[in-house]
């Protein structure tokens, strides 16, 4: 397939791309660069710098291509940010998406792969969490990607397009190539890293008073070639006569806490991870745990790094290889 990626100099976007072209796809890469960094982008695939939400480039992009299928990974992704600017969340990755889709329905593509997120069900009732659990989001980033979900049964009963929306939490892990830098850095085990490097004097751990074990939240984390190549399945599901547009969750089926992280941070580098305590923030669930059953029964997709030290190893080495990360 001819497929173009928005948000494909991203973090999970990057990986795809460079997994698309070695399983024999062509690619196109749509990224503002807002978060994105252009060397993270395969040389073999195509970067076009533009915002998913400017008309006239979406126009003369779509219309310079005979594109198969989009895979969407232009969204911001923060839950904290998100509630201290929701408008910010809902303008990008509401608004960016139906750019996208006006103009896949304008130029007849008709296959879309949508990263989407755990952060849909808020606080689940059980875990792991099925993907008929219901949809509660507890900040504007899980509600924007609870409303794109929404628009896109529209769009598949009027307008004739396919879909796979793919929910899943934490990202983690490195490849040889792709690795994890965000500017500023917000996520966990990155962080971790960087103090484990001397680039940071702590971490800042929020909330100790949780509902469970050792008082942290609980996440799943996935490493990122699982997640790369779940989005690939999805897209290659697509292309199946017959195929129905569906919703999988994305993990491991086991989570651990922030405490687990650090220390198996601590245990991998052999150096010290100061920790500083904060308060709680806004939007946080206690745990998010995500049964990938369904992955597994209709993509064929099973994770092939589950153990939390394989993916911190791997995120480790690829720091210790770019300790400034991507160089622009």
């Amino acid at each position: 397939m001819k497929a173009l990626v928005v948000g494909g100099a991203g973090y999970i976007g990057s990986t795809t791309v460079q997994l698309l072209i070695e399983t024999g796809h062509q690619v196109v890469v749509c990224d503002s660069l807002v978060s994105g960094h252009a060397s993270a982008v395969d040389p073999q695939a195509q970067l076009v710098i533009a915002d998913c939400r400017d008309e006239e480039a979406m126009d003369k992009l779509f219309a310079s291509h005979e594109f198969d299928a989009v895979m969407h990974y232009g969204g911001y992704i923060e839950a904290g940010e998100s509630m201290r600017q929701p408008g910010r969340y809902f303008a990008n990755n509401i608004g960016g998406v139906i750019t996208i889709l006006n103009h896949m329905v304008t130029y007849s593509v008709n296959r879309f792969v949508f990263s989407s997120s755990a952060a849909v069900y808020g606080e689940p009732e059980n875990t792991p969490v099925c993907e008929d659990a219901p949809v509660r989001p507890l900040s504007p980033y899980g509600e924007s990607k609870a409303a794109v979900e929404r628009l896109l049964s529209w769009y598949e009963s009027r307008c004739g397009l396919s879909y796979a929306s793919l929910r899943y939490f934490n990202a983690a892990g490195a490849t040889e190539t792709q690795g994890e830098d965000h500017r500023p850095e917000t996520h966990l085990i990155p962080i971790a890293l960087q103090v484990a490097l001397g680039q940071r004097d702590a971490l800042s751990l929020f909330g100790r008073d949780y509902p469970t074990p050792d008082g942290t939240c609980i996440r799943d984390y996935i490493h990122v070639s699982d997640l790369a190549r779940a989005h690939i399945l999805a897209l290659e599901r697509l292309g199946k006569e017959g195929a129905q547009s569906d919703v999988f969750n994305l993990g491991n089926g086991k989570g651990f806490s922030n405490l687990e992280v650090i220390e198996a941070v601590r245990k991998l580098t052999g150096r010290k991870i100061a920790v500083r305590d904060e308060a709680r923030r806004e939007g946080d669930p206690v745990a998010l745990v995500a049964s990938a059953d369904r992955a597994g029964a209709e993509l064929g997709w099973t994770p092939a790094i589950t153990s939390l030290e394989e993916i911190v190893e791997s995120a480790w080495r690829w720091s210790l290889a770019n300790p400034s990360g991507y160089k622009e």
